[in-house]
């Protein structure tokens, strides 16, 4: 069993004294053509691995706006937000009505072609928040190679949602607000279904932060349950690490921005030491070569 590691609330001041001025001059805004309707990505461009932020359930590209001027302002790298078919300022494919051409599937492929067209499809690093904790693992099972580091926070994983708790979830009244969020709710069973085929590649590093406060509509053993899954997530590689939030809730980029942003520095920190470490290499063979 994995040992549970507390966090400290160690605050980094010069984190909470960077300007934003900086960040805010390289924002852009664009809508990006995934087959005949837009998603719309908010991006500060920079030099080094991009990292790509998938949001909870219900919530925009604006839900990273807090953290993402010092995380810029630290790395200089690309950061990409966005919002999924139906929410924010992305459009939907409303004259197709199937529920399952509107699942985790074509979201995820809606992904892939505008970060394609964007210039973004080789090396990124994945940040997943709730339901977003689904989207990082399927765009990460279907890119092992170019997912260099995933940084979950309060994410969904697959045991947590046993029958019983699909059954619980359905039995539940849900008020659906917009094409997005209805297909999302009406599609939760069958994605539950689908990533439970999913493998999380072994390869590739995480940091996965759980709340310490459980959430509100959990029952104490579905807290549980939870708690679990993610520890043996956790267990089953050596390259990933478990950090409990003792004093967050499930939103933790806001009850503890600086552990978040800590750790997705950490993250980047990390595609620096591989990259030095490949160029040293490439550097020797090329002077093994010349002998």
């Amino acid at each position: 069993m994995l040992k549970k590691q507390k966090v400290y609330r160690l605050i980094f001041f010069f984190i909470l004294l960077i300007s934003t001025n900086h960040a805010e001059a390289q924002k852009t805004d664009t809508l990006i053509d995934v087959g005949g309707y837009n998603l719309h990505f908010t991006i500060y461009k920079g030099k080094g691995t991009p990292i790509l932020f998938e949001s909870g359930s219900n919530a925009w590209s604006t839900d990273w706006d807090s953290i993402l001027p010092a995380i810029y302002k630290i790395t200089e790298t690309t950061l990409i937000t966005y919002d999924r078919a139906g929410f924010g300022k992305s459009e939907i494919n409303s004259k197709d009505t199937n529920l399952l051409n509107h699942g985790i599937e074509k979201g995820v492929n809606e992904l892939e072609i505008a970060l394609e067209k964007l210039g973004y499809d080789s090396e990124i690093i994945s940040v997943c928040h709730s339901y977003g904790g689904f989207y990082s693992t399927l765009f990460t099972a279907h890119h092992p190679n170019k997912v260099k580091y995933v940084v979950r926070l309060d994410a969904s994983i697959v045991p947590a949602f046993t029958d019983e708790n699909l059954r619980l979830y359905h039995s539940q009244s849900r008020q659906s607000v917009g094409l997005g969020m209805y297909y999302e709710t009406n599609n939760f069973q069958n994605t539950v279904r689908l990533m439970r085929k999913i493998n999380f590649p072994t390869t590739v590093p995480v940091i996965d932060i759980i709340a310490g406060i459980p959430y509100h509509t959990k029952t104490k053993e579905q807290t549980k349950e939870f708690e679990k899954a993610h520890i043996d997530f956790v267990n089953a590689s050596p390259n990933r690490q478990l950090i409990i939030a003792t004093e967050s809730g499930h939103d933790i980029k806001f009850d503890n921005p600086n552990l978040v942003i800590n750790a997705i520095i950490k993250a980047y920190n990390f595609t620096l030491d591989v990259a030095k470490i490949r160029s040293s290499k490439n550097r020797r063979r090329v002077s093994s070569n010349k002998d």
